[in-house]
């Protein structure tokens, strides 16, 4: 006979895209108004110059993202909830910073 796990708690964890869409996201939404901010580029940094950033700074996001998911998994199995939480704000925080940083170099951050 089959032994019957109805009475188990299913697995509350997100699907790791939600995370990540709203990390990079944010990541948009804050390289935004960095880049569309500038009225006159100075023609040094090309005419394409805002792609870069408008790519790097959502896929630092979309990682932070990833690492939230992460920490959500793992305080499902056992981690203290509060320190996951925000051991995440500070890992998407730092990671972010340092995709603006990265995105910006040799325009905006020179």
């Amino acid at each position: 006979m089959k032994p019957d796990n109805s009475a188990m708690p299913p697995d509350q964890t997100l699907p790791l895209a939600k995370p990540m869409l709203v990390g990079a996201g944010l990541g948009l939404i804050v390289i935004s108004f960095f880049v569309f901010g500038v009225d006159q580029p100075n023609p040094e940094w090309g005419k394409l110059w805002m792609i870069r950033p408008l790519i790097i700074t959502p896929i630092a996001g979309a990682m932070g993202g990833a690492f939230y998911y992460l920490m959500d998994h793992l305080s499902s199995r056992g981690l203290n909830r509060t320190a996951a939480v925000i051991l995440s704000l500070f890992v998407f925080f730092i990671g972010l910073w340092l995709g603006i940083v990265l995105g910006l170099d040799g325009t905006m951050w020179d």
